[in-house]
């Protein structure tokens, strides 16, 4: 019997992206030190990191299989359908591996970061090596996730929403078909988000215009979604700006521009592309994160 596979995930600190950009230690402290800024809590930032990385891994069973990605590799990385996955890092990292996997368990572990809410990395460093073993095992919660489909046949998913837009936040023009209704719309794009991100960018929407939506839940099939700085004219409406998509239904947007682009959770990189005359359509989907 083949060996469980554990895959760490992880992303660069800023002290790696500093090393990146500047060369070396020494002129990385001098870059921000001219910006009057310090380098020592960078590095002990990274410090805690690393740290915690080697604590996850030497919590690995020695007889199991293991495997190591960086956030920018993602897309690239071979996952296979038995895997379990450890996040270590902050909440949206979750949110960026969540596309990537189909079922398998994700335990998602604060490295003890300041600023992390601990929302989706829930669990801390003493918890992991009981948790390892048992992947697979223990109780997970289903979170709703949200698809994007263009009739071209290219579609991707996201744990916190999906965005269409124009690529330079130019104005989009499309045609928005809800289950409420449809018209001609001029706007700053599309946000439909699920449960769990109702705590984010879909909660700015909410809260900026005061509306009386009730947001789903992160276990809630049902997604909201608001169309960001509509604009009215004699051409373009703004009855359908906000809304929630029940099991069954969609958003589906046909596209009245050059090109607008479909991004999940922030990954502008990772995008898909609609050209004018195409079709977007926008729902729950059927995959879902099994987070620990």
């Amino acid at each position: 019997m083949t060996a469980p596979r554990v895959v760490v995930v992880h992303r660069l600190s800023e002290y790696d992206e500093l090393l990146r950009r500047h060369g070396t230690r020494g002129q990385a402290e001098f870059f921000l030190g001219s910006r009057g800024r310090s380098l020592a809590p960078v590095a002990e930032a990274h410090a805690v990191l690393v740290d915690a990385l080697a604590a996850v891994h030497a919590a690995i069973p020695r007889d199991w299989r293991r495997g190591s990605v960086e956030r920018a590799e993602l897309a690239r990385f071979p996952f296979e359908p038995d895997d379990r996955l450890v996040v270590v890092g902050q909440d949206g990292l979750v949110a960026n591996v969540a596309k990537y996997v189909d079922g398998q368990p994700v335990l998602g572990v604060d490295p003890g970061l300041s600023g992390n809410l601990g929302v989706l990395t829930r669990h801390g460093l003493g918890e992991v090596p009981a948790l390892l073993p048992a992947l697979g095992s223990v109780p997970v919660e289903s979170r709703t996730m949200v698809e994007a489909r263009i009739d071209d046949g290219q579609e991707l998913v996201a744990l916190n929403e999906v965005y269409v837009g124009h690529a330079s936040h130019q104005t989009a023009r499309y045609r928005i078909e809800t289950g409420a209704g449809s018209e001609r719309q001029a706007s700053s794009g599309l946000v439909v988000a699920t449960g769990t991100g109702a705590t984010g960018w879909c909660r700015s929407a909410w809260l900026e215009r005061r509306s009386p939506l009730e947001l789903p839940r992160p276990t809630d099939p049902t997604l909201g979604y608001f169309v960001r700085e509509a604009w009215p004219s004699p051409a373009t409406g703004t009855t359908y700006t906000e809304g929630l998509v029940e099991v069954g239904c969609a958003v589906t947007l046909t596209v009245e521009s050059d090109r607008l682009v479909v991004f999940g959770d922030g990954l502008e990189s990772d995008c898909l592309v609609a050209t004018w005359g195409q079709t977007i359509t926008v729902a729950r989907a059927q995959r879902l994160l099994r987070l620990v």
